[in-house]
């Protein structure tokens, strides 16, 4: 009776064995799937975009602009192209399921799985829809701090020939980011996922600032 009742003790310790070696497989794959999410903000002209391709390059993180993904859509010259950019060029918000989709398709299709995501989201409903869309939250937010007249000045200096580069869309752009991207940084800011970068200086100077974060990173 006793060997019999060690054999079953010893049939179900395996059997336990087991279920906890199987979900911590399952966890261990699950977190090697979820990418490296960093959200990038500032106003325009904060430099956030130059200073991504930097970042990418040191830390071989995918960049993905959604200004640049959204432009790519322009020049499709299809409906959503069309209709994006008459939005930007009147300095509103592109409607947060057509960036959203963009994104996901593009970190879909890399092979990497560290991300910057450039300029997005922009807005509570923009943070709402990639979280339920993506299905992840960002690891980090990294913000870049720049007073309005410098961000003013950059982008009348950059002459790329955007359609949102001139002073009256500058206006309503910054604006546009007072009252809706600054809510997202500060939701970010209670969740303790805010690194806050001053802005202002040479593109080398503001990226020695940024380097500590992401040279701390275990990725």
């Amino acid at each position: 009776m006793r060997l019999k009742n060690q054999g079953a003790n010893v049939l179900r310790f395996m059997a336990f064995f087991k279920t906890v070696i199987a979900k911590l497989a399952t966890e261990a794959t699950s977190n090697r799937c979820n990418p490296f999410i960093t959200f990038v903000l500032g106003g325009p002209g904060s430099g956030k975009g130059t200073q991504c391709v930097k970042i990418a390059e040191t830390f071989r993180f995918a960049h993905l602009s959604a200004g640049d993904l959204l432009r790519e859509e322009m020049s499709s010259n299809s409906e959503n192209g069309t209709m994006i950019h008459d939005i930007i060029k009147e300095g509103k918000i592109v409607p947060s399921e057509i960036t959203v989709n963009l994104l996901r398709k593009a970190i879909h299709s890399s092979g990497n799985h560290k991300f910057l995501i450039d300029g997005f989201p922009r807005n509570e409903e923009n943070r709402i829809a990639f979280e339920r869309i993506v299905g992840v939250e960002p690891d980090i937010v990294l913000f870049f701090d720049c007073p309005e007249e410098e961000m003013v000045k950059r982008v009348l200096n950059r002459n790329q020939g955007r359609v949102d580069d001139n002073i009256d869309t500058m206006k309503k752009r910054l604006e546009v980011f007072k009252k809706l991207n600054l809510p997202v940084i500060d939701y970010y800011s209670a969740k303790g996922k805010v690194c806050k970068i001053n802005a202002v200086g040479t593109v080398n100077e503001v990226f020695e600032k940024v380097l500590p974060v992401f040279a701390a990173l275990r990725i």
